[in-house]
C-alpha cells in the first residue's frame, strides 16, 4: 500500500487557519441565527400575547354566551390582530366558532393548549405545524370578571393563532445570507492565512538556508533575527550554536595544523640522523657475524628497529605531504600486469603465498610509483594480518553510469578469518590496529591510509569488506584514465 505524502508545512497552516476561520464562522453564525431566531419570534409572540389579552380584557362579554354573542366577540376580536391578522377561535361549553365561518375550531390548537387555558385561567401559547408544515403560533387567553377583587372564570376562552411564515422567511433569508457569505470569506481568510505562513515560513526557510550552508562547511553562516517572538529565539539560538561551533572547529583545525606541522617537522629532522644511522647498522650487520652472539644479537635489534623506525618517518612524510596537498602524480602508460609481477618480485612474493589472475592487455595511465605502494601495502597487509594464499585479480568494468569510461577493478583477497564488524569503519584510521596487542607489530598503522590516500589521489575508491566464505577483500577502483 502506497503511503501518502505528508502535507507540506505551508499546506497545514493554511489548512489550519481556514479550518479556524470556517469554525469561528460556523460558530458565530450559529449563535447569531439561534439569538436572532428566538429574537424574531419572541416579539412576534409577546406582540400578539399582549394584544389579545388586553382585546379580551376590554370586551363587554354577557353571560351566558349564545352562538352570536360568542361569534360577535369573537369577530371584534379578529379585527385587531397583531403583528400580523390573525384566525380567532372562541369556545365556550359545547359552543365552538371563529373568525372563518367554514372552520370554528382548528388542529392548530392542541389538548394540551385546552388544558393550561382552562385548568389555570391563565394565559398560555404554544408553537406549532399545521399538516401541511406551515409554522404558526396559537395564544389562548381565558374571559374573566373581576367580583370583590377576585377574578372569576367566565367559561369562555379565546385563541388566536398567529402564521409565522413571514418570520420563518427572514429567518431562511439569514440563513441563506450566512451560507452565501461563508465562501467569500473563506476566499477572503486565504490572504491572512498566506500572510501568516510566509510570516512563519521565512524564518523557517532561512534557518533550513542556514543549516544546509553550515552542513556545507560555511561556519560563519549566520541568521538575520526580527522580532522577538519564538522564532525569533530559535535564530538567536541558532546563531548561537553556529558561533561556538566555528569557534570549536577553529580551535580543532589550528590544533590539526600544529600536529601535521609537528609531525612533519619530526619527520624532517629525524630523517638525516636516520640515514646516518641505517648506513651504520649496514656496515655493522656486514661484522656481525665476527662478533660474540650477545654483541650480534643487540646489533641485529637496533638495525631492525633503525629500519622500522626509517620506515615510520618515510609514512609520516609521506601522510604530511597528502594533509599539505604536495602530492603529485607522475603518470605513465603502465602494462598492470607487468606492474603486478614487478611489485610482488621485489618484495619476494613470487612463491604460491600469493596467487594472481592477470588479464593481458590492461594498461592504464597512472603513477608506477604509487601503484606499487598501494599494490604492496594491500598485499602485505594480507599477508601479515589475513592469511596464505592471497588472491591478486585483475579485471576492468564500464564507467559508473557509462559516463568515466572504462575502469580498473583490483581484488586482493586473503584466507584469514576477515574483518571484524567494529573494525570495518576504521579500516583506513591513521595509527589503527585492531589488535591492541600488535602495537609491537611491524606496520606503522600508516599504511591503509597511505593506500587510501594514494587511490583517491588516482580518482579511485577503495573498500574493505569480508568475502563470501570468508576472508578479509580490498577492492581497488580507479579510471584507466587518471587525471592529474
Amino acid at each position: 500500500m502506497r503511503r501518502i505524502a505528508p502535507l507540506g508545512l505551508r499546506t497545514r497552516l493554511i489548512a489550519a487557519f481556514l479550518l479556524v476561520a470556517a469554525i469561528s464562522a460556523v460558530t458565530t453564525a450559529a449563535l447569531t441565527y439561534q439569538q436572532a431566531r428566538n429574537a424574531i419570534l419572541k416579539q412576534t409572540q409577546d406582540t400578539a400575547i399582549s394584544t389579545l389579552r388586553d382585546q379580551v380584557e376590554q370586551q363587554e362579554i354577557r353571560l351566558p354566551l349564545d352562538q352570536a354573542e360568542l361569534q360577535r366577540v369573537v369577530i371584534e376580536l379578529g379585527k385587531r390582530g397583531k403583528p400580523h391578522p390573525w384566525i380567532v377561535f372562541g369556545e365556550y361549553g359545547s359552543l365552538r366558532v371563529s373568525t372563518n365561518p367554514d372552520t370554528p375550531t382548528s388542529g392548530v390548537i392542541t389538548d394540551n393548549l385546552r388544558e393550561r387555558v382552562r385548568r389555570h385561567d391563565y394565559t398560555a401559547f404554544q408553537r406549532v405545524e399545521d399538516a401541511r408544515g406551515n409554522p404558526w403560533l396559537t395564544v389562548g387567553v381565558p374571559a374573566v370578571f373581576e367580583h370583590n377583587g377576585f377574578k372569576e372564570s367566565t367559561g369562555a376562552v379565546f385563541f388566536a393563532s398567529v402564521p409565522l411564515s413571514a418570520e420563518r422567511q427572514t429567518v431562511e433569508a439569514m440563513v441563506d445570507a450566512a451560507k452565501q457569505g461563508a465562501v467569500p470569506g473563506l476566499a477572503i481568510a486565504i490572504v491572512p492565512a498566506l500572510l501568516a505562513a510566509r510570516s512563519v515560513l521565512r524564518p523557517v526557510r532561512d534557518m533550513r538556508r542556514a543549516a544546509q550552508h553550515l552542513g556545507r562547511g560555511r561556519l560563519d553562516t549566520r541568521i538575520e533575527v526580527r522580532g522577538a517572538d519564538e522564532l525569533a529565539g530559535l535564530a538567536r539560538t541558532f546563531n548561537e550554536t553556529a558561533r561556538a561551533l566555528e569557534q570549536s572547529v577553529r580551535e580543532l583545525q589550528e590544533a590539526e595544523v600544529r600536529a601535521r606541522r609537528f609531525a612533519s617537522d619530526v619527520s624532517h629532522e629525524l630523517r638525516t640522523p636516520l640515514a646516518g644511522m641505517l648506513a651504520v647498522t649496514e656496515v655493522l650487520d656486514e661484522d656481525a657475524e665476527r662478533l660474540d652472539a650477545d654483541t650480534a644479537k643487540a646489533l641485529r635489534l637496533v638495525s631492525a628497529e633503525t629500519g622500522k623506525l626509517a620506515v615510520l618517518v618515510e609514512d609520516l612524510m609521506e601522510i604530511s605531504r597528502f594533509d599539505a596537498r604536495a602530492a603529485e602524480l607522475n603518470l605513465d602508460d603502465v602494462d598492470i600486469a607487468e606492474a603486478v609481477r614487478k611489485t610482488l618480485e621485489r618484495r619476494h612474493w613470487i612463491d604460491d603465498r600469493v596467487v594472481t589472475e592477470l588479464p593481458d592487455g590492461v594498461r592504464a595511465r597512472l603513477d608506477p610509483r604509487r601503484f606499487d605502494v598501494i599494490l604492496a601495502n594491500l598485499v602485505g597487509n594480507a599477508l601479515r594480518h589475513g592469511g596464505a594464499p592471497v588472491r591478486v585479480t585483475v579485471r576492468t568494468a564500464p564507467g559508473r553510469g557509462g559516463q568515466d569510461g572504462e575502469r580498473l577493478l583490483i581484488d586482493v583477497a586473503d584466507s584469514g578469518p576477515g574483518i571484524a564488524p567494529e573494525v570495518l569503519p576504521h579500516i583506513f584510521d591513521r595509527f589503527f590496529k585492531a589488535d591492541a596487542a600488535r602495537t609491537r607489530s611491524a606496520g606503522s598503522g600508516l599504511g591503509l591510509a597511505i593506500t587510501l590516500e594514494n587511490v583517491r589521489l588516482h580518482g579511485g575508491t577503495l573498500l574493505a569488506g569480508n568475502g563470501p566464505s570468508g576472508g578479509a577483500v580490498f577492492t581497488l577502483d580507479m579510471p584507466l584514465e587518471a587525471r592529474v
